[in-house]
This record gives C-alpha cells, sequence and structure tokens, in this order.
C-alpha cells in the first residue's frame, strides 16, 4: 500500500510557499513524511505502554514479596481471625507473583519486538479491555471479602472473617492499582485514536492508498 497527503487545500498552502520546482517532488516527500510521523508516534507509544507495564508488574512484584514475607512471618505469631487473615495474604500474593514474573519474563521479549501500526492499536485496545476487566474481577473479590468476614462474624467463624479480611484489602489494593494503569494507558490510547481518525482509505495512482490528513 502506497501513503499520500489529502486535501486541496494542503496542497495549495505548499504551493504558495515552495518554488515551482519543488513543488512538483512534494507528494512524494509528503508521503515519506506522513507515514514516517505515524511511525515513529506508534513506537514511541508501544514502547511507553510495554515500560509502564513493567514498572507496574515491578510493584506488583514488590507487594507480593512483601505479603508473602511479612505474611508468612506474622501467621506464626497471630492467633484467631489474624492469623488466617496472613495466611491467606501470603496464598494470594503467591499467585501475583507468578503473575508478576510471568509479565516481566514476556516484556523482555516485547520490547524487542516491532509493532505495526494496526498492531500497537489492537495491543493497546486490549490492554484497556484487560484491566477494566481485571477491575470489575477486584470489585468482585471485596464483595466476596465482605460477605465472607460477615459471615465469620454471624457464625462466629475465625477462618471466614480472617480470609474475608484479607480479601478486603487485596481487592482494594488491586482496584486502586488496576484503574490507576488504565487511567495511564487509555491516554495512549486516545492518542492512538486521533491519528486512526486522521488516516483515510482512497484510491491512488497504484491502487488503494492511505492518506493522512495534518490538521
Amino acid at each position: 500500500m502506497c501513503c499520500f497527503l489529502s486535501g486541496n487545500a494542503l496542497a495549495q498552502e505548499y504551493s504558495e510557499q515552495i518554488p515551482a520546482a519543488d513543488s512538483a517532488r512534494k507528494p512524494a516527500h509528503d508521503s515519506l513524511f506522513s507515514n514516517t510521523a505515524i511511525l515513529r508516534i506508534s513506537d514511541s507509544l508501544a514502547a511507553d505502554r510495554l515500560n509502564r507495564n513493567k514498572t507496574n508488574l515491578t510493584i506488583l512484584a514488590a507487594w507480593a514479596g512483601v505479603n508473602i514475607i511479612q505474611g508468612s512471618i506474622s501467621a506464626n505469631n497471630a492467633q484467631g481471625r489474624d492469623r488466617y487473615f496472613f495466611n491467606m495474604n501470603s496464598y494470594w500474593n503467591l499467585v501475583n507473583m507468578g503473575i508478576a514474573t510471568y509479565g516481566l519474563i514476556r516484556i523482555k521479549k516485547d520490547l524487542a519486538r516491532k509493532y505495526s501500526y494496526t498492531q500497537n492499536l489492537l495491543e493497546q485496545q486490549k490492554l484497556e479491555k484487560i484491566l477494566l476487566l481485571n477491575s470489575g474481577l477486584d470489585l468482585a473479590y471485596i464483595a466476596t471479602g465482605l460477605y465472607l468476614k460477615e459471615r465469620g462474624t454471624r457464625l462466629n467463624s475465625e477462618q471466614s472473617a480472617g480470609f474475608g479480611n484479607s480479601l478486603i484489602l487485596q481487592g482494594a489494593f488491586l482496584l486502586v492499582f488496576d484503574l490507576v494503569q488504565y487511567g495511564n494507558h487509555r491516554r495512549n490510547g486516545k492518542i492512538l485514536e486521533r491519528q486512526t481518525a486522521k488516516l483515510q482509505i482512497g484510491p491512488s495512482g497504484n491502487g488503494i492508498g492511505l492518506a493522512y490528513q495534518f490538521k
């Protein structure tokens, strides 16, 4: 596919500013420039997305590590619902540590990967949907924790109450964590969407062309 500039107003503006000889070469120059500009924006946002994910997974791994160590130690010195609370914190964050470790290994490979504009847009949209889905799951964790806490109080079950308190804490952390991530990534998503809105498909001298409108 070839890339070309659309808009008579843009062509007229350039023709008034440059000599006639340069004007004859302008379409090819603008096509190259627009294509390069799009790829630079796409590459920059892809790198930013991956680096943000790397930072976020590092934070998740640190949170998991603290909970595993502190929970394991405190559980041995606690009684009743507190013991179950610290135990659940440790168990829960073993899963978080596994997720963070796997994600960091994958990001190391992804950072060396080249994304096309379309691939970058799809990856961005996929990530935003995953974060929204995770936020819904986080609310479910909190709701489950509240139920277990209430059940523990009602039935005098130290285990239910302790597990409930843990789920409330872990769910609340993950909810804030995922919403902050979504807000940061959504800004990049809006940039990609604005660039996509400037792209148009249309006929060119060699068949179908991709046009980029500068505004």
